[in-house]
């Protein structure tokens, strides 16, 4: 039972997508099941989507993903929990011991659950659930939600709440995304092009009022602005294209293929919607991508890292949340 004196305190569940337990296909598999059947994943109706998904996708796409998620492991494990781990203690050690912070992952684990459970433990009933996305869109930070609601069903005293949906222009993010390109170019030098790479999403998704888009062409134009570049410097383009209906676009293959045809040697690629480096950046574009673009006459291909945990990215998620945890700290 919650200690009475401790019902003020507050946490901060802080909510990456998710991570199989580990590369081998029986993990990826069960990984997949959960993250694919997720209704605001795929929107489709559940009797027409339960044997296309348990037929085709689960008997071939797990050995697919498991080579793929191989490639990536370290031997922490998973990229992406090993960067949502460092994050949390980052952010733990940033707002000090009178603030809660509790790592979890919308598919996987730790689960949604257990990051509740825990910030229930240390008596936080105040809490808010931080997706680290940094624009908003209903198949992740809406999911998220629906994940910390479903559990807090079955909870007798629930927790106030508080929602941070979106930091797509934050100028404490935007900053922490141009420092890290200043960088990463002062080391690479400068390319001919620089793309601004997006996870994709079903055109119909934001043709029925979905923000994501707008939210990332946003991010695009304020870090181009921070990095004072002009319109024919950078590419905006979308990543993970998958089944046969239209997906936002331009998207990034294309695009790579498109640019080395026309004879651009040089780019460099950064994706500002991923808040740490997963399967999607460091295989998809960090490696396949590079594949594309020097298969199609590019010679110089450069992937720069997510912000994971560098100093200037977790100053802003401390910054961001001090401000949505107004009136309930010091």
């Amino acid at each position: 039972m919650t200690d009475p004196e401790n019902s003020r305190k507050a946490g901060i569940l802080l909510i990456n997508l998710g991570t199989p337990d580990s590369p081998s296909p029986r993990d990826v598999k069960r990984y997949l099941r959960e993250f694919l059947w997720d209704p605001r994943v795929v929107e489709m109706s559940r009797l027409l989507w339960w044997p296309i998904l348990h037929g085709a996708i689960l008997n071939i796409r797990p050995a697919r993903s498991a080579k793929a998620y191989a490639k990536i492991w370290t031997e922490q494990g998973s990229p992406l929990l090993v960067h949502t781990l460092n994050q949390a203690r980052a952010l733990q050690e940033k707002l000090g011991g009178g603030i809660v912070v509790a790592p979890a992952m919308r598919y996987g684990n730790p689960s949604v659950k257990q990051g509740l459970e825990q910030l229930r433990d240390h008596g936080c009933q105040r809490i808010l659930v931080f997706p680290l996305y940094p624009q908003y869109s209903a198949t992740t930070t809406a999911s998220a939600f629906d994940a910390v609601v479903a559990e807090l069903k079955n909870w007798r005293l629930i927790p106030e709440l508080r929602l941070l949906n979106q930091y797509f222009d934050n100028p404490g993010f935007i900053g922490a995304l141009a420092d890290s390109v200043r960088s990463f170019q002062q080391q690479h030098g400068q390319p001919e092009k620089l793309i601004l790479s997006y996870h994709g999403l079903p055109q119909r998704y934001a043709d029925a009022g979905d923000p994501y888009p707008h939210q990332c062409e946003q991010t695009t134009k304020a870090l181009a602005s921070a990095l004072q570049l002009n319109d024919d410097q950078w590419i905006h383009c979308y990543q993970s294209r998958m089944g046969r209906e239209p997906w936002l676009q331009p998207a990034t293959v294309d695009t790579l293929r498109d640019l080395a045809g026309a004879g651009c040697k040089h780019v460099q690629v950064i994706c500002p919607g991923f808040s740490a480096d997963c399967l999607e950046t460091l295989e998809e574009i960090a490696m396949e991508n590079r594949d594309v673009f020097l298969q199609a006459g590019g010679e110089r291909y450069e992937y720069i890292p997510c912000l994971n945990d560098s100093e200037p990215h977790i100053q802003a998620l401390a910054d961001l949340a001090k401000q949505y945890l107004g009136g309930w700290i010091e």
